[in-house]
């Protein structure tokens, strides 16, 4: 059987993109995340549901952007890297110098990931890492509820800035 092509028509696919953005809060400020307020799985990203040739398929909403966006089929896309903002909710994609996700290879992403200190070390764990899945997916739903009725950075900052269960007391440079 062959691949459920994924592929975005702005007129063909005018009904889903349209459902695909109402799901979707973007923070006013031109370093914000744009975050997706859809399903969320317990690995803590979103799923956006659709139907193509008569078949269901589930894909993250940062691999369905990316589609909409830059005409791309996600599936031909290894890594939909989040190397801005690391909030998997974030559907905000690099067009432009304020892009947070753009796709990428699971080496690219992975040596991005070591440069900055992120992927696998202490730090990267204490901060992201350091509580369960559960607690991962919490957070995202803490995310997703922080802008139910619109942007509010103080709420969105608070779930940010919360450490996960078994992570220390984070300490913001900014």
């Amino acid at each position: 059987m062959a691949a459920l092509a994924v592929r975005v028509h702005p007129l063909a696919d005018a009904g889903e993109l349209a459902r695909f953005w109402v799901k979707v809060v973007k923070g006013p400020g031109s370093g914000d995340c744009w975050l997706w307020t859809g399903a969320i799985s317990d690995d803590d990203y979103g799923r956006f549901y659709l139907k193509r040739e008569g078949r269901a398929r589930c894909v993250r909403p940062n691999r369905y952007v990316l589609a909409a966006v830059l005409g791309m089929d996600p599936a031909d896309v290894a890594v939909a890297e989040h190397a801005v903002c690391d909030v998997p909710l974030c559907v905000r994609v690099a067009g432009d110098a304020t892009g947070h996700v753009w796709p990428s290879t699971q080496a690219l992403n992975l040596a991005r990931m070591a440069m900055r200190s992120r992927g696998g070390g202490p730090w990267w764990n204490w901060r992201w890492r350091g509580g369960d899945r559960a607690s991962s997916a919490a957070r995202s739903r803490a995310l997703r509820s922080a802008v139910a009725d619109g942007w509010d950075a103080t709420a969105v900052r608070a779930v940010l800035d919360a450490p996960l269960p078994g992570q220390g007391v984070l300490q913001r440079f900014d």
